[in-house]
């Protein structure tokens, strides 16, 4: 009984570490060691994407809260990942007709 506890303390500090990671590199709390927001919208993927595996590889295997636990941490996640990652595509300005048309017009002149 008591290697199942160890067992569930150290699932949820693994699922916690890899949270807290995610969010660190989503720029949504500083890093602990630079005291700076880092943002690294690749490495929380990363973390994402471990936490999608876990769930995977350990269905079936988990308590009823852990599974719980697990798909509220993972969606929390997601919802934050997909807010950042839009927060990035609105800051970039996007073409309009008349600025491609306008390249178009510089390349065929460059070309003569």
């Amino acid at each position: 009984m008591q290697q199942n506890s160890a067992n569930e303390i150290l699932f949820m500090q693994l699922v916690m570490q890899n949270q807290q990671i995610a969010i660190m590199s989503m720029g949504k709390l500083k890093h602990p060691v630079t005291d700076k927001i880092e943002r690294n919208l690749e490495l929380a993927k990363v973390s994402i994407d471990t936490l999608d595996m876990l769930k995977v590889k350990t269905k079936g295997n988990l308590s009823e809260y852990e599974g719980k636990f697990l798909d509220e941490v993972i969606r929390e996640l997601k919802l934050n990942y997909v807010e950042e990652v839009n927060k990035d595509q609105r800051g970039k300005p996007e073409n309009t007709n008349e600025e491609t048309s306008k390249e178009e017009n510089k390349e065929e002149k460059s070309s003569e």
